[in-house]
């Protein structure tokens, strides 16, 4: 019976880690004044002064950040460094 309970609680975990994965959270940087997009949980410490989300793709998060009122615009120039494209 303990080894179902362990195998179980294994399984819960490794699940729990795969679950983060492609997920994304919009984060305020003090020291940039911008708002930036990452791809793993933020820690709210240091310059890193919120963070929210996660959201289940890059355009959920970059919607979510153009209503975010203490996030810049962003210019067409930032965007297309994010997006990677020229």
């Amino acid at each position: 019976m303990k080894r179902l309970g362990v195998a179980a609680i294994l399984l819960l975990a490794s699940g729990a880690v795969s679950f983060a994965d492609g997920l994304f959270w919009v984060v305020g940087n003090r020291a940039t004044g911008k708002c930036n997009i990452v791809t793993s949980n933020p820690v709210i410490i240091g310059d890193i002064w919120f963070g929210d989300g996660p959201y289940k793709s890059r355009a959920d998060a970059k919607l979510a950040r153009s209503t975010i009122r203490v996030c810049p615009p962003v210019t067409p120039e930032e965007e297309k460094e994010e997006d990677g494209t020229d």
